[in-house]
């Protein structure tokens, strides 16, 4: 079957992304899922194939559950590999972008798509150990958690030590903004309920911050999140990753969810700071006896600063109660 979904308004208001077109071996499902696990494609022809039989696998030990597969547009072959794996798995469905539009939005697509109750996110290039989902599922379901999430520290990590390095100080922000010890920020494999994770999708972005986005959003919201060691394997294929480019942008939207997430994080302690700088000010001033602009300047703007903090934050904990 195949079809082409209309474009709609998301709850932000905005347009939706462009449209995609969507296929699946079996029209119509006995029994909901329990289960759907997403996987994004981007031109990973090489390593596909072996993606969607070791998906099937998991699935069976899993029981009802359904696999989404989101091709981004890929250049290399990738969606005709899924549209023939389709014929194999009736439980598989197929997404097609019909322009790249990012990671993100491929798991975006995915979890629109999805029916399970939980919904898993884990990527089509052979890194991740997705043999442990039923595992990851089964403590979930028990212990009653929001996001679980595979923290790349087990014993059998393959990982560039100069990435490392970036991802120390992006990940002691996070820390800090979250008040929360974060092992791993940005792991593609995790496990979310997908009531929980929908209501955070208008904020998430199209790209590879995703992932950091949503670890955020769920701290600082109160949800029940946990982490797992998991192995990391070699990739198969070329990275998608820009270093540079998607470092920056990754700078500026975690300082934008901090804002929006944690406002008293971010602008209490530019307040403190001003407030510092006024009492210096002051001080001198007094010993000079003259008052001087800078002074009182000083005054407003960190007095502005605490109240708009203050302010940010009664919003947020207002629209997310």
């Amino acid at each position: 079957m195949r079809q082409t979904d209309t474009a709609s308004r998301d709850p932000a208001g905005q347009h939706a992304p462009a449209p995609a077109s969507f296929s699946s071996s079996d029209e119509q499902v006995a029994a909901p899922p329990l289960f759907s696990i997403i996987v994004p494609c981007y031109n990973e022809a090489g390593a596909i194939e072996q993606t969607v039989e070791s998906m099937g696998r998991v699935m069976q030990e899993l029981g009802p559950s359904e696999l989404i597969m989101v091709n981004d547009a890929s250049s290399d072959g990738t969606g005709d590999i899924l549209e023939r794996a389709v014929a194999g798995h009736p439980t598989m469905h197929v997404v097609h972008h019909r322009i790249n539009r990012g990671y993100g939005a491929s798991l975006k697509t995915g979890i629109r798509q999805a029916k399970g109750e939980w919904v898993a996110i884990t990527d089509a290039d052979g890194t991740y150990p997705n043999d442990r989902l039923p595992e990851l599922f089964d403590r979930a379901r028990r212990d009653g958690i929001d996001m679980l999430v595979g923290a790349r520290t087990g014993s059998d990590v393959t990982y560039s030590k100069l990435r490392q390095v970036p991802k120390y100080f992006l990940r002691a922000y996070c820390n800090w903004l979250t008040s929360e010890r974060i092992p791993d920020m940005n792991s593609g494999l995790r496990i979310m309920r997908r009531a929980v994770v929908s209501r955070f999708l208008p904020l998430l972005p199209d790209g590879f911050s995703f992932t950091t986005t949503v670890t955020i959003a769920m701290f600082t919201s109160g949800q029940y999140v946990e982490y797992e060691p998991i192995s990391y394997a070699e990739r198969v294929g070329q990275s998608k990753i820009r270093p540079i480019r998607d470092t920056l942008n990754f700078l500026q939207l975690i300082v934008r969810t901090g804002v929006y997430f944690a406002p008293l994080r971010v602008f209490l302690p530019v307040a403190a700071v001003l407030g510092l700088a006024f009492l210096v000010s002051l001080g001198i001033d007094v010993y000079m006896w003259n008052i001087t602009q800078s002074t009182l300047l000083l005054l407003l703007f960190s007095l502005n600063t605490g109240m708009f903090a203050l302010l940010a934050d009664t919003l947020h904990k207002r629209s997310a109660g």
